[in-house]
């Protein structure tokens, strides 16, 4: 049967159960034999079921996995040879995830023919490992470079155990793993890291980015044993495993490999980072031999699913707002001579430059361009610096996510009068097949300072309004931060069908909009939400329901005039797709008692983890239009 109906074409009880002892570093024939066997075995099937992420318009990675499937076979070899070893391959990279569901497959945790439906929504086969989501799961990754310190603690929980963990070029970029590393040699822990030094991050080459970096110095200058190998010869990758395992403390394998070894279209790209595009992966496994059929019936018979809804209010023309911050950028910096913007404004990339919008700021104004690596709190702090100068300006951009990791480094800016521009991007949960921990739902911790002070959290509706948000607030002192979603928005309409941040449209910091007056009571929402939440309002004015609808794209100032007008109608309404305990919606019921204006009060927001998918993941946190009316309806009884 083709698509995900198919049988896993690729038998999995193929692999060779194997037992390694790290006494004998030298493999013998039948040791090598069997390990190359269960190698290629692991990638065929890997690169098969992570193309179906490809082909259902979800994405994915292949490249990472595939690369550290080596490892991961020798690592069974030992777990099925002793029980000195913690059975956990421990990984810092949660976008390698296709390894933990094909380990869970191999266990029969779950059938191979589940992999078909990967990263696929309500699958359980998200895009970073969840514990207690997936069967067979052991632990969850969370963000890149966030794994080694716990995996230290389990290690000192686990002292009688020799404790791996999976690593890499990128995420050995993270502070966490410096820290990680001090922590290890420190308390001599058996800690081993087997990292994937293969010079590919989502943006480019570390060895070209990031000149001075090599993972091995830097793990020896810090105290671990380190052995650098190249990671295909698997003769000296196992007699470097043999000789960590055997050291007494922690130590790392360092395994260069170019990105996807082996697979044409890839290998050594960046593309290989991401998922294996479907052509891609039927040329890759009928050159291994496999019915060019077999894999053609699974991978062209999946399709792209999606959420069919017509909305009223908004245009069938969508732009991406987290493109679109580049773009306007662009426009201010277009104003500048070469000399002067360089002179003024510097824009630090954290590996996300293609994802964030900052490309198109690469490539259109190099003189103000920084690529750097992935470390998010230090380029924020480096974007602080150059803004401590009350004339220059920095500007700084990852995931709304990572917002999280900067904190501390938000309140050394703030205590310094830096000038910061922060876009992040990835905000709420539309679209989020990475799932719960990429979802960007924290926003207001950006708003940390006291009273006496001021940051502005700015979020546009539409690409029209990210424009005229940059243009007002560029060169604007102090932080600023501006969100956007990873998923496309249309263009927010006047009732007469024009556009309403067209022509004539100027933005004001702090103002809120109201897009149509009601008596019945008052909808607020912002960003991504704004679209879905008109369309509801339109709906229930429709059936004769006068509810109102306020935009409010700087989330976290009071706009007293439109506050005492909503607050003194019946209900007031927050939708947005920040989390329900810390958004809009937990501080607008307070900014109304305090005014003696007591509405009924409703507040929508992401409450749960994530289904997967991508169109999916708004309806899962009943943030759809329907969810919208139905609590429009309650509110106004």
């Amino acid at each position: 049967m083709p698509g995900t109906e198919s049988a896993f074409p690729i038998d999995l009880k193929q692999y060779r159960k194997l037992t390694l002892d790290p006494s004998k570093p030298q493999l013998t024939a039948e040791q090598r034999s069997t390990l190359l066997h269960n190698i290629q075995l692991l990638r065929d099937a890997l690169v098969l079921f992570t193309a179906t992420g490809a082909a259902r318009g979800v994405s994915g990675h292949t490249g990472g996995a595939y690369d550290t499937i080596p490892e991961v076979c020798i690592l069974l070899s030992l777990f099925e040879a002793s029980e000195k070893y913690l059975p956990i391959v421990f990984d810092e990279a949660g976008h390698r995830v296709a390894t933990q569901y094909l380990l869970a497959a191999l266990d029969g945790h779950i059938p191979p023919e589940h992999l078909l439906h990967y990263r696929e929504a309500n699958s359980k086969l998200p895009g970073h490992p969840e514990l207690g989501l997936t069967p067979g799961v052991k632990f969850s990754s969370g963000r890149l470079g966030h794994m080694w310190p716990m995996v230290n603690g389990v290690a000192m929980a686990n002292k009688e155990k020799v404790v791996f963990c999976l690593g890499s070029d990128g995420s050995q970029q993270e502070g966490n793993d410096a820290e990680a590393a001090r922590l290890a040699v420190a308390q001599n822990l058996n800690v081993k890291l087997l990292i994937d030094d293969n010079d590919v991050t989502i943006a480019g080459h570390p060895s070209q980015y990031q000149k001075g970096y090599d993972v091995s110095k830097t793990l020896e200058g810090h105290g671990l044993k380190v052995y650098t190998v190249q990671g295909e010869d698997i003769d000296a990758l196992w007699a470097a495993v043999a000789a960590v395992v055997t050291y007494d403390g922690p130590a790392a394998v360092v395994a260069k490999r170019l990105m996807a070894p082996g697979v044409a279209d890839i290998e050594g790209s960046t593309h290989g980072h991401d998922v294996i595009p479907v052509k891609a992966a039927i040329k890759y496994l009928t050159a291994r031999g496999y019915p060019t059929s077999t894999s053609e019936d699974i991978l062209n018979n999946i399709k792209p699913s999606s959420v069919p809804y017509l909305y009223v209010g908004s245009t069938k023309e969508v732009g991406a707002n987290r493109v679109v911050f580049g773009e306007a950028v662009n426009l201010v910096l277009d104003k500048l001579s070469k000399e002067e913007a360089a002179e003024k404004v510097m824009v630090i990339d954290s590996d996300l430059e293609g994802s964030t919008g900052l490309k198109v700021i690469h490539q259109k104004h190099p003189e103000v361009f920084v690529p750097s690596g992935i470390m998010e709190r230090g380029n924020f702090s480096t974007a602080a610096g150059f803004g401590f100068d009350a004339n220059k300006f920095g500007v700084f951009s990852t995931f709304s996510a990572f917002l999280e990791m900067v904190i501390s480094e938000v309140t050394m800016a703030r205590l310094n009068n830096c000038n910061v521009l922060s876009h992040f991007s990835h905000s709420g949960v539309d679209e989020m097949a990475d799932n719960t921990c990429h979802f960007g739902v924290n926003s207001f911790f950006a708003d940390n300072g006291l009273s006496d002070v001021q940051s502005w959290l700015y979020f546009p509706a539409d690409p029209l309004q990210m424009v005229a948000v940059i243009q007002r607030v560029f060169f604007e002192r102090g932080l600023r931060f501006v969100f956007s979603t990873r998923s496309k928005v249309p263009y927010i309409l006047k009732e007469d069908g024009t556009k309403f941040f067209g022509d004539g449209y100027k933005f004001v910091p702090g103002k809120d909009e109201t897009i149509v007056e009601g008596k019945a009571g008052y909808v607020v929402s912002f960003g991504e939400m704004l679209y879905r939440s008109w369309d509801a309002v339109l709906r229930c004015r429709q059936e004769g329901l006068d509810v109102g609808l306020i935009n409010k794209p700087t989330l976290n100032l009071v706009d007293e005039q439109t506050l005492r007008k909503i607050g003194s109608s019946p209900f007031v309404l927050v939708v947005e797709s920040l989390n329900q305990k810390t958004g809009l919606g937990s501080k607008m019921g307070t900014w109304l008692i305090e005014r003696q204006l007591t509405p009924k009060y409703g507040y929508m927001g992401t409450t749960k983890e994530g289904c997967g998918g991508l169109s999916e993941q708004i309806p899962h946190q009943n943030l759809d239009p329907q969810s919208i009316i139905m609590k429009i309806k309650q509110l106004s009884n």
